[in-house]
Formats: structure tokens, sequence, C-alpha cells
């Protein structure tokens, strides 16, 4: 089932930017080697539980950033949550990456590596299990992460795609 997004205005929301990795590349060239940095930026509001996610390259660290971050505004998402929790488990796949998300009680807090708990933390989850299972690498999980976080579903949709109300759930 497809999801619609509808583009999200990334000015109505107190976005807070957190960079998940920062990667020295080099481009081989005639002249000899050309240095630059690759910045992955995670941004959200977790009140409002929106987030995105964008990547920045530039020859210094403080313009990729600044990139990734624009970037980042451009790709929100606004996630379904239930208290400071997630509503259900869900797998998140991308490449060789899977991302598996559980919800937890009260009191648990995020249990989640470096680039999942960025998204976590942005999003405004503050208890839930996690396991990044395949790849490390940081592009992937966390686009396995926000591929997780799209398949949530609140009480009220899941009611209506059963042509039920949401109390009889």
């Amino acid at each position: 089932m497809p999801v619609i997004r509808q583009r999200l205005d990334a000015n109505q929301y107190q976005l807070k930017d957190q960079v998940v990795s920062i990667n020295r590349v080099t481009k081989v060239v005639k002249g000899g080697k050309n240095l630059s940095f690759s910045a992955l930026v995670v941004v959200g509001d977790p009140n409002a539980s929106v987030a995105g996610y964008g990547s920045g390259k530039a020859k210094e660290v403080p313009q990729a950033i600044r990139k990734g971050i624009e970037a980042a505004k451009k790709n929100l998402i606004r996630v379904h949550r239930r208290q400071l929790t997630i509503p259900h488990q869900v797998l998140g796949r991308f490449g060789s990456g899977r991302v598996l998300l559980k919800p937890a009680a009260e009191g648990t807090g995020v249990i989640a590596g470096g680039a999942v708990r960025a998204v976590m933390e942005s999003v405004g989850i503050a208890n839930v299990l996690t396991k990044s299972i395949g790849t490390t690498n940081p592009h992937n999980v966390i686009k396995a992460t926000f591929a997780a976080l799209s398949q949530l579903r609140d009480r009220e949709a899941v009611a209506a795609s059963r042509g039920k109300a949401a109390q009889e759930l």
C-alpha cells in the first residue's frame, strides 16, 4: 500500500538538527586528490512528531552540515505515535539494512544505536526498543528507520481501513 505524502512546511516547526555522521571523501583527479566532506543530518520537532533526514557535501564541514539540514527540511514526514512510544511493532527495510522498532513501556527509554537513536530523539519517541539488522552503514540504517516510521498507522487509520469506528477496535 503506497503512502501518499503531502509536503510539510519546515517553517511552522521548531526543528532541531542532529549530525549523525561526517565522512571525509576524496576524488582523485589529474592534479591530485580533491578533499571534501559529506554530512548526514537528521532534523525533527519532538512536540509535533515530525522528522526528516538529508545529506550534504561541501569542501568544509559546517557548509556540508548546512546543506544536509536544508535537504532534511525538504524531506519531512509526520510520525504516528501513542504518547511517548509507537503504536505497534514494525520492520523497515532499505538495501541490506533492516530496522525493527517495538513499542516499550513508560520509563524504558530509547534502546537504540547511534543512527536510530538520533531519529527517535528528533521525532520525540522516548520509549522504544530497536534492533538494527544487517548493514551498519548510517545512510541505509536511517533510510530503513524512516521506512519503518512511515509504516506506522494510528487507531483511526486502522479503523477506517476495516470499516469500523475507532471505539470498536
